[in-house]
C-alpha cells in the first residue's frame, strides 16, 4: 500500500517592503512521504519570496501555488499561472539535475530555483556550468542552518507572518522568527 502525502494548512501573511506587497494566502501543501519539514518550509518561503510577483507580473489576475512537487518530476514545486493558464514563474526547491531545470526553462517565463542543504555548494559546483546558458533562470542560496531553522514551524496547522525587507525574510509563527536572506548565484 502507498504512502499517502500529509496535508498541510497555512495562513501566510505576507507584507513584502521591498516591493509594496501586501496579502494574506490561504495556502494547502501536500507533504510527500519522502518530503522532509525542511523542505516544505522552503517551499512556503520561495512562494512568500516570490508572491510579490503575483501583482508585479500578472496584475493581481493570477494564481499562485503549490505544485505537486516531489509527486510529479514535471510540475514545478511552486507556479505563479496567469489568467490565460501561462506559467509565469516555476520554483524549484533543492538541487534538481539540470535536464529537468532546462526543460522547465522553455515551458515558463522564468524559473528560479532555491538550493538549501548544507551540499549544496557542492552541487553548484558541478551544475554551474551546465545552468549557465538560460537567461529566465535565477538560482539563489538559503543558507542550511536558516533552513535547519525553520523546521519547528511545521505544523499540520500554521499561522505564519512573512515580512520581506532588504531581501531578508522575516518568517515567524508568534514563538519562532527566523530570517532567511538568500544569495543569489545566478
Amino acid at each position: 500500500m502507498a504512502l499517502k502525502s500529509t496535508i498541510f494548512k497555512a495562513n501566510l501573511q505576507i507584507a513584502d517592503i521591498d516591493h509594496g506587497y501586501y496579502a494574506d494566502h490561504g495556502l494547502t501543501l501536500a507533504r510527500h512521504p519522502s518530503e522532509t519539514d525542511e523542505r516544505m518550509m522552503v517551499r512556503l518561503c520561495a512562494l512568500a519570496l516570490q508572491a510579490h510577483q503575483l501583482q508585479s507580473v500578472c496584475q493581481g489576475d493570477g494564481t499562485l501555488a503549490f505544485g505537486a512537487g516531489l509527486s510529479d518530476p514535471n510540475e514545478p514545486d511552486v507556479w505563479l499561472r496567469d489568467f490565460t493558464g501561462r506559467t509565469r514563474l516555476w520554483m524549484e526547491v533543492g538541487q534538481p539535475e539540470d535536464k529537468p531545470l532546462l526543460k522547465a526553462c522553455s515551458r515558463a517565463d522564468a524559473v528560479v530555483l532555491y538550493c538549501f542543504s548544507a551540499s549544496a555548494d557542492i552541487w553548484w559546483r558541478n551544475m554551474q556550468n551546465k545552468l549557465a546558458r538560460p537567461p529566465n533562470l535565477s538560482v539563489w542560496r538559503i543558507p542550511a542552518a536558516a533552513a535547519q531553522a525553520l523546521v519547528p514551524m511545521a505544523q499540520r496547522s500554521m499561522q505564519l507572518q512573512a515580512t520581506v525587507q532588504e531581501g531578508v525574510l522575516m518568517l515567524g509563527d508568534g514563538a519562532l522568527n527566523v530570517d532567511v536572506e538568500a544569495l543569489r548565484w545566478k
